[in-house]
């Protein structure tokens, strides 16, 4: 990891973003009167082209949008073809091709479903999503926000460090997939077919320009009932997918209330369920009841991971999409219900079992203006390039969030037709006494949550700022009592102390090769001056303001 950075502080308004060249598309956007809907938006669309391993136009998007005076929400994640169910799975796929463990929590490994082709493809909701939220919250031009990925994607640009990296491990993965629906990836993710682009290369994608040019003339339109959905119907038909032209002229975002807990005299809020920030809210209402003054870092640790544990278990148990659920968000919230589960929380690490509430590769970004209008906004395609599967001509690969279906008929999130799947990607949002304090988020699959609590808890228990809070060592759990933290937690001060504390806790600790499983954030804070903001150190990232 990086040196410690200082935080960035500006008076009139901020972009924080995972990579540079996206942020400053952001920040141009804000300097022409745009409002910090549309700096997110011009940030969030200049990513699918200079990021393009994490997320891309054929993935899914969800946002928090404080407009001023109060938190709106939205849910731009699409459902699976209509054609899907779990005969096609086992009949194209057959059973035991991906362990279910690989979503975490510690699931049985067991028949699931595949990570790449066009079985885990659901239609794309990003572009609807960025089309919605302009439409609501923007001023400028829709078409405007465009510009820098446009030319980038024409024009080509210097690829980062960190998305070289993740480049070549996905060229890697490829070179292992074989049918026809595969043929594309390597045309336009490759340089000559055969590698990544390296740290420094320019690279272009003129079929991501043509498809974005697209996109912004028509409103969206084009993708879900123009030309560009019958490429992907036709394509889809062609190469042995289910996609159809009428589940993108289906697609539609969901305007959605967000889910909130206490945590000491603040105020964290979540989407609601598709979505996995429900495992954040359960983990710091049970934290939100328990003092860590005068308790061994060991003890407040293990607190944490074993909270984060029960929020996972109940998370994976019950969480699909929101007209399905057997249980509702606020369910998992019902303050008996969490008191029942902080009570499981003992002196020695635990095997998490869901409870029985009462029955009632992602990027993330965010952004702030002059006016006080601040958004949390997350994108991806889930696994590293998606499902590997790009559209001929207009450059850029779908999004396999299908992978979250359960193969288990009895399972809440088993797989069906129309369906939005489980998911992991979640914004999230600081209030104090009801007034905002800022957009905050950590990218990175299962770690989502717990980056979240940890956040929070440096925030609001240690009171560091975004930069100092985003720099703090890590740690990361999977499943079982396997918990692993940074280099940097371990030869930090007291570092060996805690880690003791934890194994003595019955915790299996390990320390990974690299810091890649402990996601990527960002957050912005409101303050008397303006704002302050930190990104993250792990990655490209960069927060700019003015």
């Amino acid at each position: 990891m990086s040196q410690p950075r200082p935080p960035l502080y500006a008076p009139n308004g901020v972009v924080a973003t995972s990579q540079p060249l996206a942020a400053a598309a952001g920040l141009a956007a804000l300097r022409r009167g745009g409002t910090a809907v549309d700096a997110a938006l011009a940030a969030a669309i200049t990513l699918t082209v200079v990021q393009p391993g994490s997320n891309d136009i054929g993935g899914d998007l969800f946002a928090l949008v404080w407009d001023g005076d109060r938190l709106h929400g939205l849910n731009g994640s699409g459902r699976s073809p209509a054609a899907l169910d779990r005969a096609a799975v086992l009949a194209a796929a057959g059973a035991g091709t991906e362990p279910v463990a690989a979503l975490g929590g510690g699931q049985a490994s067991g028949p699931a479903m595949p990570a790449r082709g066009w079985l885990p493809v659901t239609v794309p909701g990003a572009p609807a999503g960025w089309h919605d939220l302009h439409e609501r919250f923007g001023r400028l031009p829709f078409a405007e926000l465009f510009a820098d990925a446009i030319g980038y994607a024409e024009h080509g640009y210097p690829v980062s460090p960190y998305v070289a990296r993740a480049w070549d491990l996905a060229v890697r993965v490829h070179a292992g997939l074989a049918g026809p629906e595969f043929a594309e990836w390597p045309r336009v993710f490759t340089v000559d077919g055969g590698r990544a682009p390296r740290v420094g290369e320019r690279w272009r994608n003129p079929g991501a320009a043509e498809a974005l040019r697209r996109i912004a003339g028509s409103g969206a339109e084009d993708f879900y009932r123009g030309r560009i959905a019958a490429a992907l119907h036709a394509y889809s038909v062609r190469t042995g997918g289910l996609l159809s032209g009428d589940d993108l002229a289906a697609h539609r975002s969901s305007w959605v209330a967000p889910l909130r807990v206490g945590y000491r005299d603040h105020e964290v809020w979540e989407l609601p369920p598709n979505g996995q920030g429900v495992a954040a809210l359960l983990a710091l209402a049970i934290l939100d009841g328990v003092d860590p003054a005068g308790m061994p870092p060991a003890e407040w640790a293990h607190w944490q991971i074993e909270a984060v544990k029960l929020g996972f278990a109940d998370t994976h148990a019950y969480v699909t999409d929101p007209d399905l659920m057997r249980v509702s968000g606020a369910d998992l919230l019902d303050p008996a219900y969490v008191a029942g589960r902080r009570a499981l929380v003992g002196a020695r690490a635990a095997l998490p079992v869901p409870g029985e509430p009462g029955r009632g590769g992602t990027v993330y970004l965010c952004a702030a203006d002059g006016a006080g209008m601040m958004v949390s906004l997350i994108q991806s395609t889930y696994l590293s390039f998606g499902s590997h599967v790009v559209l001929p001509g207009y450059g850029f690969g779908l999004q396999d969030r299908g992978l979250a279906f359960r193969l288990d008929p009895a399972h809440p999130d088993a797989v069906g037709p129309a369906k939005r799947p489980f998911h992991t990607i979640i914004p999230g949002f600081l209030t104090r006494g009801g007034e905002p304090v800022g957009p905050f988020g950590v990218m990175g699959g299962h770690m989502q949550p717990q980056g979240h609590v940890q956040l929070i808890s440096a925030t609001v228990d240690r009171g560091l700022d975004p930069q100092a809070a985003l720099d703090l060592p890590r740690w990361y759990w999977h499943a079982g009592r396997a918990v692993q933290v940074e280099s940097a937690m371990v030869d930090g001060p007291g570092g060996r102390d805690l880690v003791a504390g934890l194994r003595g806790r019955g915790h299996e600790v390990t320390v990974p090769p690299d810091a890649a499983v402990f996601g990527h954030g960002q957050a912005i804070w409101r303050g008397p001056g303006g704002y302050v903001a930190g990104s993250e150190p792990r990655t490209d990232g960069t927060a700019v303001g003015h």
